[in-house]
């Protein structure tokens, strides 16, 4: 049988998608396959261009090999640009020759929207497309001080982030009055670009660039319509795309009036046998600008070849989940509320830096979309609800509003229905998820192998995973303990890859051993890893974008957008001085005080303004942070023991001031409580924590993997009337082992559980050294209790990591007018229903 021709102009990610779907389809048996290419490399994933700054290679990119090619019998042309169609003849010209088609595929994609700008060609001016591209843009960042990327939408933010991390001062110039205008309202804007400043990035906005010329102090300098300027040494064009639709144009093709090949629902331009997808096509007048679209047109296309008579392209979800320079960023459906008769539900928490917005319907009972800024832990049900036309909560608000606050109903996996779309990019619903693990998945990458879920824009990952082990665990199958798909490694092997290597950085952590930008997930895990290791200051600019809302500013945040303060008070040992100074500033900031269960006095009601302050003082009268927000040691409680108690038998607040002060600021895989008894009565309740410790005669007993909360167990007697030094080195021992071996967010009782051999074994390994690690524990440990440093002792005394405690960054003393505040048995407390 003679084989028709079907060529592919175009080696991108969609081209590349389309030749997936298609010669995996009846019909490809029918057709002679050549793509054309202008660039020398296979297709590669342009979603992640920034990773090539970090070490990626094109090979880590790329979207397939040259023996995937081979295998499938496909004639690629890559270098070889096709520079004109002969519709008449279906014939395409290169170069190189003429090739007849019978079925053309245009998949030539977009190019980088360059200003009419006076100067905009001069050198040291570069886009942001190709890895062509991003090896120009390294090259003139050698030996220059300052970026500039001009466009603030998600390519630009992106852009701003690898001259940043190019060691360049970036600046970013936008011409509309907020950043990433198309995703986010004026709101939604000003907090990103707050947070964009917080890290050290500059960003003009209503600016417009009149002319670059040459400078006088760097390289460049960029002369705006205001009568300012700007000196850069470069500057990165990121102001949009334009339809690559020059073949098109030429060859008499169909086209839009602001460009874009047009096409109707099967991908097929005005000509029956020429086909476009992705962002070269104009589909009902629209441009789509994501590759999930694209994907999808890719499928409808191969659908469409194979006469698939359901095979229509009917438009795209355009929601998008990023996290820019660490900032969350999320966009849902109509987020801007242009569907008619809409209304919004807004939660604007500028003290934690969260912005949340819902667009629901007329009559309250679909969400529509929405905005995040700061936190994407809604975004995931918040896209299944506008996915899938979930019917809202009696009170939909609870959906955006913080924890505790409006209860919020759960919409796990097992509330999705089948339909529900999981992955957008590659149209990946639950029920495809569910049948390719009962075709034989067993794990979250077989079933990406599989489904490709979760391989495109990523924005899935966390739902996937969440799908995956809810089904996996249904059949019945162990699911795996990878930390996530960014790392094929549990957190004890990670702890051991960042202690044996010397690895510092998250950024060096993920170039070395794992994959990707990193998740909500993974951050935060290594983040308490690299602090266990090494102990630096957790708002170190390395370390900041990793850290959860809480460890950010150093304090818990309550149910109304303020803070509460936890001065550590060691062993519960307090000064009438001490005792009064905290009265004094809970008096002069109004703080609800509260006295806890662990010995501490709570301090209630700040605003992010006011935390650096009290510090301040806090700080002056000799306290220090309690870790109240940490995955840490948080408490070290004690009864009075043989000092007052007639039936003490040791000194049970000595020993709690002792160990207190010897594990605090210790980061833990969750945090960690101990106590002290001076005897056997327990008043201490030592053997409800982590660690309890109850005075004999002869010493100290040590209880071990005891917990309260929602599951309370008792802890286990580890060892008997031990000295004061023993007790001590067994701690620190039982301790670090904890620290190093601990899955994620696993409190001490589940982690001694999980031993093989339990208590058994825990005692083996402390007590009898059987591993032969007991020296290297004692080391570490004494390297951690040399390195202690109080983080907001250093906080405050740091200009820059000041800078982060701000509500409004133009009016740093303005308080937060939303905040109501009711009294109750004289304190005040939060109004239960602000107006």
């Amino acid at each position: 049988m003679t084989k028709k021709n079907l060529i592919v102009v175009g080696n991108g990610m969609v081209g590349h998608h389309f030749l997936e779907q298609f010669v995996a389809s009846d019909a490809a048996t029918g057709y002679r396959i050549l793509v054309f290419g202008e660039e020398k490399l296979l297709a590669y994933d342009r979603v992640h261009l920034s990773e090539y700054f970090a070490g990626s290679s094109h090979a880590d990119l790329a979207m397939g090999t040259a023996d995937w090619y081979r295998d499938k019998d496909i004639d690629l042309h890559l270098d070889e640009q096709v520079t004109g169609i002969d519709r008449e003849h279906r014939v395409v010209a290169t170069s190189q020759g003429e090739y007849p088609y019978d079925e053309l595929v245009l998949a030539t994609g977009s190019y980088p929207f360059v200003p009419p700008i006076d100067g905009h060609d001069r050198e040291h001016c570069f886009v942001y497309r190709t890895l062509e591209d991003l090896d120009a843009i390294r090259a003139s960042a050698e030996g220059g001080k300052t970026g500039v990327v001009v466009g603030g939408g998600l390519l630009g933010l992106e852009a701003a982030n690898a001259l940043k991390s190019l060691g360049l001062e970036a600046h970013v110039v936008e011409f509309a009055p907020r950043l990433m205008p198309v995703q986010l309202d004026a709101d939604g804007g000003a907090l990103l670009r707050q947070k964009i400043e917080d890290l050290g990035v500059s960003v003009h906005t209503e600016k417009a660039t009149t002319a670059i010329v040459e400078g006088e102090a760097a390289r460049l300098r960029m002369n705006f319509s205001d009568d300012t300027n700007l000196e850069t040494d470069l500057i990165v064009f990121s102001a949009g795309i334009r339809p690559q639709d020059t073949l098109a144009r030429a060859s008499g093709l169909d086209v839009g009036e602001r460009g874009g090949i047009v096409v109707n629902n099967q991908c097929t331009t005005s000509d029956p046998h020429i086909h476009a997808i992705g962002e070269c096509a104009l589909w009902n007048q629209r441009i789509f600008g994501l590759v999930a679209p694209g994907y999808t047109m890719a499928r409808t296309l191969s659908g469409a070849l194979n006469k698939d008579p359901d095979a229509a392209f009917t438009g795209a979800d355009m929601s998008t989940k990023l996290k820019l320079l660490g900032v969350d960023v999320g966009s849902i459906g109509d987020a801007h509320g242009q569907t008619p008769g809409s209304r919004s539900i807004r939660f604007n928490d500028e003290q934690a830096g969260y912005y949340r917005r819902m667009v629901v319907s007329a009559d309250g009972r679909k969400l529509l979309g929405a905005i995040l800024v700061g936190d994407n832990s809604k975004y995931d049900t918040l896209l299944q609800y506008a996915l899938n036309g979930i019917d809202l909560p009696e009170a939909p608000e609870s959906l955006i509003l913080p924890e505790g606050q409006g209860d919020a109903p759960t919409l796990g996996p097992d509330a999705l229905p089948d339909t529900a779309a999981i992955c957008s990019c590659h149209n990946v619903t639950k029920g495809d998820i569910c049948g390719a693990i009962d075709a034989g998945c067993s794990d979250l990458a077989s079933v990406k192998g599989e489904t490709r879920a979760s391989t495109g824009c990523g924005g899935c990952t966390a739902l996937l995973k969440t799908v995956v082990d809810s089904e996996l665990a249904k059949r019945g199958v162990e699911v795996s303990k990878d930390l996530c798909e960014h790392f094929p490694y549990t957190r004890q092997e990670l702890f051991h890859l960042v202690k044996v290597n010397g690895i510092r950085t998250f950024g060096t952590l993920i170039s070395q051993h794992g994959k990707g930008h990193g998740c909500d997930i993974c951050k935060p895990a290594v983040a308490s890893i690299l602090a266990s290791c090494w102990n630096e200051h957790i708002l170190a600019t390395d370390h900041v974008p990793l850290q959860d809302t809480n460890d950010t500013f150093m304090a818990n945040m309550q149910k109304n957008g303020t803070y509460s303060i936890v001065p550590r008070v060691p062993g519960g040992e307090i000064t009438p001085d001490k005792l009064m100074v905290l009265g004094q500033v809970a008096k002069e900031y109004d703080l609800y005080t509260k006295i806890t269960g662990g010995q501490r006095i709570d301090l209630f009601g700040a605003t992010l303004s006011e935390l650096p302050e009290i510090w301040e003082k806090l700080i002056a009268a000799g306290f220090e942070t309690g870790h109240a927000y940490g995955k840490a040691l948080r408490t070290v409680k004690s009864c009075v023991g043989s000092t007052w108690c007639r039936y003490g038998v040791q000194d049970s607040v000595g020993m709690a001031i002792e160990i207190e002060n010897r594990y605090k600021g210790l980061r833990a895989p969750h945090k960690v409580k101990m106590a002290v008894s001076g005897c056997a009565r327990e008043c201490a309740e030592a053997q409800s924590k982590d660690f309890g410790v109850i005075a004999t005669d002869k010493g100290w007993n040590l209880y071990v993997c005891g917990n309260g909360g929602m599951r309370p167990r008792h802890a286990d007697l580890f060892a008997t009337d031990l000295t004061d030094e023993e007790l001590i080195r067994t701690i620190d021992r039982v301790v670090m082992f904890y620290v190093r071996t601990a899955d994620r967010l696993q409190r001490t009782s589940v982690w001694m559980e999980n031993l093989e051999g339990g208590l058994e074994y825990l005692k083996q390994v402390v007590l009898e050294d059987s591993l032969g690690i007991c020296a290297e524990l004692d080391q570490h440990m004494a390297d951690i209790v040399s390195t202690y440093q109080c983080e907001w002792k250093t906080a405050v005394e740091n200009p820059d990591q000041r800078k982060r405690f701000r509500e409004f960054v133009n009016a740093p003393a303005q308080k937060d007018p939303v905040q109501q505040w009711a009294e109750e048995r004289g304190q005040r407390r939060p109004l239960a229903d602000p107006a």
